[in-house]
């Protein structure tokens, strides 16, 4: 089993570290039981306290974490961020699926020409892939 799961780059990601905040869309790359990983346009400092939003759902999931490390990728940076707190733990399990749905809400429209809410999303998401989601 992954204690990551991928995501596409199609999920948005925004940050605010001390009086520093993305200025741009920034996008989620993975997410699991301990955080997250997402691409930057500048390198952050390993150990500064993080505040995160993924914007997804309302409302947003907010969270505060610490940048664990940054590393420089394809022009922009690979920044992974680790969150404490079983709260923190279940939300983040509650994101992944969201992410998971909104992306499926996306590969309808593209494969599919066919636009759909997020709430019809979700049912068709779970009835198609809810057994398989990681524990």
């Amino acid at each position: 089993m992954r204690r990551y799961l991928r995501h596409p780059s199609d999920v948005p990601i925004r940050y605010r570290l001390g009086e520093v905040v993305a200025n741009r869309h920034d996008y989620l790359l993975n997410i699991g039981q301990g955080g997250l990983c997402f691409t930057s346009n500048r390198a952050l400092p390993v150990g500064a306290r993080i505040q995160i939003e993924i914007p997804i759902a309302e409302p947003a999931f907010r969270a505060e974490g610490i940048v664990a490390w940054s590393h420089a990728r394809d022009g922009d940076f690979e920044t992974g961020v680790r969150f404490a707190g079983a709260e923190t733990q279940y939300n983040l399990r509650m994101v992944e699926q969201l992410c998971q749905i909104e992306h499926y809400r996306h590969e309808v429209r593209e494969r599919e020409g066919r636009e759909i809410s997020s709430e019809e999303a979700a049912l068709e998401w779970i009835a198609q892939y809810a057994a398989d989601f990681p524990r």
